[in-house]
C-alpha cells in the first residue's frame, strides 16, 4: 500500500522545519514527505499533473490552479486572519503563527483518514486564569479580548467573569443578568456536574460565556468556591478548547486554588509605579513565576508616558511578555474591536 503523500511548500525556513520534524517525529517512515521552500520549483512541479494526500502551502505560493489537481486535504497557511473568511469544502486556511503543535494536531485531526488514523484523541481543555495584583488595570479587558482572539483563530472558548459583584456585561450586546430562581438554587447546591445543570444558560457573542449573575455573590448566598467546581465540571465535558477565568483582584485561598487549577496564568499590570510594586507583592506570594505557566502582561501601555518598569528603581520580580498598548476610544470598544488588537493577538498566541 503507498504510503501518503505530503508535501510541505513554504520559502520560511524558521516554520518549515519546526512542522517537518513533527511529521518525522509521528510518521517516521510512514508518509512520503516532501519539503520545497523554493516558489518557481512549486510552480513548475504543479504545472504537470499531481496527487497528493496533504498538501500545506504558504499563501505566497497558493493560488486558484491548485485545486485541478488531485488533493485530498489542501492547507492555507495564512499571515493573519481573515474577519468572514469561510473555508471551503477541501480547503482549510490555518493561522500561521500558532504553535506548531496546535498546526500539527488540526492537520492530523481533518486528515485522520489520509493518515490511516484510527481515532484522534481530542484534547484536554485549557484552563486560562487572568489575574492581577490591583485593581483597574484593564484584567477585564484582556480576558474578554483574548476569549475573542482565541476563537478567531479556530478555538472554542468558554468565558467564565470570577468577580464577586460583576459588571463585565457593560462590553456585551446582552447586559441582561441570569434570572431564574432554579439557576441559582442549582449553584447553591454546586454539585459536581454543575456545568450540565447550567448549561442551557451559556450565551456566545462570539465566544461562550455565562451570563453576569444579578447580585453580589454573598447577596445570592453562593461562596467563591463556586466558580472553581464550574470551571472543574466544564473542562470534565471536553467540550472547549479553552477555558478563560477572570479572577477577582482579591489574593485569597480561593483564587489560590484557581491558580492551580489552571493550565496558564495571565498576570496583567500597568506601567505605574503602583502597580509595579504590588505584582511584585504578588509575585512573592506565587511559586514557579519563572516557569511558562505564567504570562505578565503589561497594559494600558503608553510609550509618551514614564515606563516604571523600565524607569523605577524597584527590582523588577517578573518579566512583561507583552504590551497591550492604550485605547483612546475605550468606552465605545467591542469584544470583536479587542480581538483586532495586536496586543492582544499577540498575548492570544502566547497562550497557545
Amino acid at each position: 500500500m503507498a504510503k501518503p503523500r505530503i508535501i510541505i511548500a513554504d520559502a520560511d525556513l524558521n516554520y518549515i522545519i519546526p512542522l517537518q520534524l513533527k511529521f518525522m517525529e509521528e510518521f517516521f517512515n510512514k508518509v512520503d514527505l516532501e519539503i520545497i521552500t523554493d516558489e518557481e520549483y512549486f510552480k513548475n512541479l504543479f504545472l504537470e499533473p499531481q496527487r497528493a494526500d496533504i498538501l500545506i502551502v504558504s499563501e505566497d505560493f497558493y493560488d486558484l490552479s491548485l485545486k485541478k489537481h488531485n488533493i485530498s486535504n489542501l492547507f492555507i497557511m495564512m499571515e493573519q486572519y481573515e474577519e468572514g473568511k469561510t473555508d471551503e469544502l477541501n480547503i482549510n486556511r490555518l493561522f500561521k503563527y500558532t504553535s506548531i503543535k496546535e498546526i500539527f494536531s488540526k492537520i492530523t485531526a481533518k486528515s485522520a483518514r489520509a493518515l490511516n488514523i484510527n481515532e484522534i484523541v481530542k484534547k484536554e481543555s485549557q484552563v486560562v486564569l487572568v489575574c492581577s495584583a490591583c485593581g483597574g488595570v484593564g484584567k477585564t479587558t484582556v480576558s474578554l479580548g483574548i476569549s475573542a482572539s482565541l476563537t478567531k483563530n479556530y478555538k472554542k472558548v468558554l468565558y467564565i467573569n470570577a468577580g464577586r459583584l460583576q459588571s463585565f456585561h457593560r462590553m456585551l450586546k446582552n447586559q441582561s443578568v441570569i434570572s431564574s430562581a432554579d439557576i441559582y438554587a442549582k449553584l447553591v447546591r454546586g454539585n459536581e456536574n454543575i456545568y450540565s445543570d447550567i448549561k442551557h444558560v451559556l450565551r456566545k457573542e462570539i465566544f461562550s460565556y455565562l451570563p453576569p449573575f444579578k447580585a453580589a455573590l454573598m447577596s445570592l448566598g453562593l461562596t467563591y468556591s463556586i466558580y472553581e467546581k464550574i470551571v472543574i465540571s466544564a473542562k470534565n465535558s471536553k467540550e472547549y478548547d479553552y477555558i478563560v477565568i477572570d479572577a477577582d483582584t482579591a489574593f485569597d485561598e480561593d483564587n489560590a486554588k484557581l491558580l492551580n487549577i489552571s493550565d496558564k496564568v495571565i498576570v496583567v499590570n500597568e506601567q505605574t509605579s503602583t502597580s509595579i510594586f504590588a505584582t511584585n507583592i504578588l509575585v512573592d506570594n506565587i511559586n514557579g513565576t519563572n516557569s511558562d505557566k505564567y504570562i505578565f502582561v503589561c497594559n494600558n501601555f503608553n510609550k509618551n508616558e514614564d515606563n516604571a518598569i523600565i524607569t523605577s528603581n524597584m527590582p523588577l520580580k517578573f518579566v512583561v511578555n507583552e504590551y497591550i498598548e492604550h485605547f483612546d476610544n475605550y468606552d465605545q470598544l467591542s469584544c470583536e474591536d479587542l480581538s483586532k488588537d495586536t496586543g492582544i493577538q499577540k498575548t492570544a498566541f502566547l497562550v497557545i
